[in-house]
């Protein structure tokens, strides 16, 4: 099957892989080698390539480097996830570049840099952080030993039952389901790259383990170790409820008051997935704060 085309999508003109704690991390690039690097990181259950437009925009001036998350895309799966396993993954990679950074992620890679940035402050000069301010709240979780086994007899199944879908048309109809506002083209480009073909038919690369969650991990932790940020960070959100965004303005208002050095900018007409529904206005913000 050729692969679907969509409008400013670039292909990365370089890829390579990077260890991390004995996994094996997919890297994608775009721009100047020698340019001061962007790392960019994504969010759950998406992958580097749903950087295609948005990163070649900041490759104009900058090489972009985007990493798939351990367990998506074409990164190593792992026996477990936690939160800062992913953390730490992201921290590896920007030692290995050799030189400070700028840091963006989106949702759940909007945390985790948010987090990486915090404990290597060292290695990244500026942060921008896209919708990835954790949810509202979490449901609380049943007794311990319960959870236990539920967990475990999850656990085992998980990739055991991990079914294939007809077509490729199916997975964009799935995804659709969770994400409304991105168009069928978008999103038929983005599973083509987010899943494989096997003989009865498309699956997922992600691995169904992460469906277990990342604990320990609770939000109201969140807005506290905003306070650790030692740089600039500049937040985006849409100006659209979607899905997975954004939060209720007072809750994001007190998360995002103990950073120190705080810039805020909201994206008119987009939901929580900012950088794909208006990738131009996005990457013009993110360059003038890059640039400021």
């Amino acid at each position: 099957m050729d692969e679907p085309l969509i409008d400013g999508a670039v292909p990365p003109e370089r890829r390579y892989q990077v260890g991390s704690f004995g996994l094996k991390l997919n890297v994608l690039e775009w721009g100047d080698p020698q340019a001061v690097p962007i790392v960019l990181t994504h969010g759950m259950w998406d992958h580097a390539r749903s950087f295609a437009v948005f990163a070649p925009l900041l490759a104009r001036r900058h090489r972009v480097i985007a990493v798939d998350a351990r367990g998506h895309g074409e990164s190593e799966w792992a026996a477990h996830y936690g939160w800062f396993s992913d953390v730490l993954d992201i921290v590896n990679v920007l030692r290995g570049i050799g030189k400070p950074v700028y840091l963006i992620g989106h949702s759940k890679g909007g945390g985790q840099a948010s987090d990486a940035a915090r404990i290597a402050a060292d290695l990244v000069v500026k942060l921008v952080n896209i919708d990835g301010f954790g949810p509202p709240v979490l449901a609380e979780p049943p007794p311990a030993a319960d959870g236990l086994a539920q967990y475990l007899d999850q656990h085992r199944s998980l990739r055991e039952h991990w079914r294939p879908y007809a077509s490729l048309e199916e997975l964009v109809e799935r995804r659709l389901a969770q994400n409304p506002r991105l168009s069928r083209n978008w999103l038929r480009y983005f599973a083509f790259h987010g899943a494989r073909r096997d003989n009865d038919g498309w699956r997922w690369k992600s691995d169904p383990y992460m469906a277990v969650g990342f604990g320990p991990w609770r939000p109201d932790w969140i807005g506290p170790s905003y306070a650790g940020i030692a740089m600039p960070m500049l937040a985006i959100v849409g100006s659209e409820h979607d899905t997975w965004g954004p939060l209720p303005e007072t809750l994001l208002a007190e998360r995002l008051g103990y950073v120190p050095d705080l810039h805020r900018c909201t994206i008119a007409g987009a939901g929580h997935f900012v950088h794909i529904e208006k990738p131009q206005e996005t990457a013009a913000a993110v360059l003038d704060f890059l640039g400021a």
